[in-house]
């Protein structure tokens, strides 16, 4: 049975805070697929404790010490996983054995079907075990490569590109990567290859087009930064709060996550980020009342729910553009969105691929309960509201373990009351 929570904030709003994150759920995936590619000549350290995470660790320990059972294919079983199951298709697809790998129902409803036949163009194994272009699909390793040269939509999930990237060069001719049409969330694309580049694989981006040739893993370490996604919800409430400034140590002036752009987009909502000796400290200069700019999301969607629900509980009629690839995330979170900003009058309208707040309606009532649609992301964008609304009601509010595992335990710290209830 999910459990819901009582979240309030009582006190003066006065918060002077340092927050340890969890390592980042984006480099911990990528380096922990690396590390299993090269053989264990990577290493990794600062793992997150994000349960996507530890559920991808503990598959590929299985994985390295059991093959597929001797009577028909060994399941490998992602739960709501999304990154994992775009990474282990590809993995999978040149690992030894037969496999099924599928995921919760709503996982079985997000499509794969562009990856999919991708790796079925290189020489891989694959037939969906149910729907076609969905979850689960039954795969027979290792791929026999056919062909080194292969088109990819760009503007659908850039996940699909990084597990091929990673894949690449392990293969016998390497893998050259055509890109189709505008690229998605480039900067998780180039945090791929960052990574790749320190364990020793060059690679060659020119256009639209990106080359791996067939080569050999170094041996290094991948020492993954925290959790630029999880700041951002301290952002919000540094954003919200009458008086707040919040530091988060080890984060990284030159990040390889996109989502640093955190740091820019906040300056938009009057927040301003200063270089601490050992990470970052942020707080609000000046209120907004409004902003004329369009905001793109385009590279950093994860940020989508976080920023679209400030604007909201500030009232700022903004509009917002690259929100597309929110539809098949954990759940529809545009609609997610809309559903659960109404709860204080505001509407997000959609016209023609932009997305428009109205926040002419804006109310905080005494109470208001959040639904949370399996998604973590939709928990802790609407928990900050607690500044503003006397009893914030977050259903299934565990659901924070798929990437920021001690979210509430954080907001107690900076004097959140978290109460939870059957």
């Amino acid at each position: 049975m999910h459990k819901n929570a009582i979240v309030s904030f009582k006190g003066t709003q006065n918060i002077q805070a340092e927050i340890q994150l969890t390592g980042s759920k984006s480099e911990c995936n990528r380096a922990l697929i690396i590390k299993s590619l090269s053989k264990n000549l990577v290493n990794v350290e600062n793992l997150s404790n994000a349960a996507d995470t530890v559920t991808l660790n503990a598959i590929l320990a299985d994985l390295d010490t059991h093959e597929s059972d001797s009577n028909g294919a060994k399941t490998v079983d992602v739960g709501p996983a999304g990154t994992a199951m775009r990474f282990l298709s590809a993995y999978l697809s040149a690992k030894n054995g037969n496999f099924l790998l599928t995921g919760t129902e709503r996982m079985k409803q997000r499509p794969i079907g562009i990856l999919a036949e991708a790796l079925k163009e290189i020489g891989a194994d694959i037939s969906y075990a149910e729907k076609e272009g969905f979850p689960p699909l039954s795969i027979m390793g290792p791929l026999n490569q056919v062909s080194s040269h292969i088109k990819i939509k760009g503007d659908i999930s850039s996940q699909y590109i990084s597990a091929l990237l990673m894949l690449a060069p392990t293969l016998p001719q390497g893998l050259t990567l055509e890109i189709i049409g505008e690229l998605t969330s480039k900067p998780y694309v180039e945090m791929t290859l960052a990574m790749l580049a320190e364990c020793g694989i060059s690679h060659e981006w020119n256009g639209n087009s990106i080359l791996i040739q067939h080569q050999d893993f170094k041996p290094s370490t991948l020492i993954v930064e925290p959790d630029w996604s999880a700041a951002s919800y301290w952002y919000s409430i540094v954003a919200l709060a009458k008086n707040a400034q919040i530091s988060l140590p080890h984060l990284r002036e030159k990040s390889l996550q996109g989502d640093s752009q955190i740091q820019q987009i906040m300056e938009t909502f009057g927040v301003s980020t200063s270089k601490t000796a050992n990470g970052i400290s942020f707080k609000k200069d000046k209120d907004i009342t409004n902003i004329d700019q369009v905001l793109d999301l385009k590279t950093c969607p994860d940020l989508a729910q976080t920023i679209v629900v400030i604007a909201a509980a500030l009232g700022l009629n903004m509009k917002f553009t690259g929100l597309e690839t929110l539809k098949i995330k954990e759940t529809d979170r545009v609609a997610a969105l809309q559903n659960e900003l109404a709860k204080i009058g505001v509407k997000l309208n959609e016209d023609n691929l932009v997305y428009t707040l109205d926040c002419s309606g804006l109310h905080f009532p005494k109470k208001v309960n959040i639904s949370t649609y399996e998604d973590h992301r939709m928990a802790m964008a609407f928990a900050p509201l607690a500044l503003l609304i006397e009893e914030l009601e977050i259903e299934d509010y565990n659901v924070v373990e798929k990437s920021y595992p001690y979210f509430w335990e954080d907001l107690k710290k900076v004097g959140f009351q978290v109460k939870s209830q059957n």
